[in-house]
């Protein structure tokens, strides 16, 4: 790790890289992207040797911005403060192994990790902190999975219910053959799960604006 570090910081430095000098933190943002699809295809193809390099590109990205980071004046941090501030936050989100909570299921994990979260973060509404600009469809999965930590009962229209039983292949392919259907008829699936979701995101907004007037 030391000698990544360094490595980065003599590439970075005068005399160094003239591409790596030239980086900042938005022009390297297609790079984080690309290459953790490229860990997601090395892990979905179980290539073991593809995945420690992959991984190692994905690390190198978080150095790379740290360094960078460092450049920032008053407001610089490093690579240190990057693993620091990881390492508070898992153990103040895991109080049930380095605290006395008790959890005895991942369900529970996940309901204490939300709680604290939310509170850290003064969260006051299930949209909070939801990238927007993230594809359609992680998305839509994450703003109807917070409304549903929330408790919030906002009906999705279903159209036609799911026949039991389905598993992760058959859904697959209902998916794939309804994004099919959507494309023949000159519709773009993106933009119209996006549309379908923003729509959503307003029903939540309304109902949180109702529930603050009670």
């Amino acid at each position: 790790m030391e000698r990544l570090r360094a490595t980065m910081d003599k590439l970075r430095s005068p005399g160094g890289c003239p591409w790596d000098a030239e980086q900042t933190h938005e022009s390297l943002l297609k790079y984080l992207l690309e290459e953790s699809y490229e860990f997601i295809d090395a892990v979905e193809k179980g290539d073991r040797v593809e995945m420690r390099e992959e991984l190692g590109d994905v690390l190198l990205q978080v150095f790379f911005h740290a360094r960078m980071a460092e450049e920032a004046g008053e407001q610089s941090f490093g690579i240190e403060d990057v693993a620091q501030g990881v390492a508070d936050k898992l153990i103040r989100r895991h109080p049930h192994v380095f605290g006395d909570v008790v959890a005895t299921s991942s369900a529970e994990v996940l309901e204490n990790w939300e709680a604290i979260k939310r509170e850290e973060k003064g969260r006051t509404s299930a949209t909070d902190g939801v990238p927007m600009g993230q594809p359609a469809l992680p998305l839509a999965a994450k703003v109807i999975y917070r409304a549903e930590k929330y408790g919030y009962q906002i009906p999705i229209e279903h159209g036609t219910e799911l026949a039991a039983p389905v598993d992760e292949e058959s859904a697959g392919r209902l998916l794939l053959g309804l994004i099919d259907q959507i494309q023949s008829l000159g519709i773009d699936p993106e933009a119209a799960l996006r549309l379908a979701t923003k729509e959503y995101i307003a029903k939540i907004h309304a109902h949180e604006a109702d529930s603050a007037t009670r």
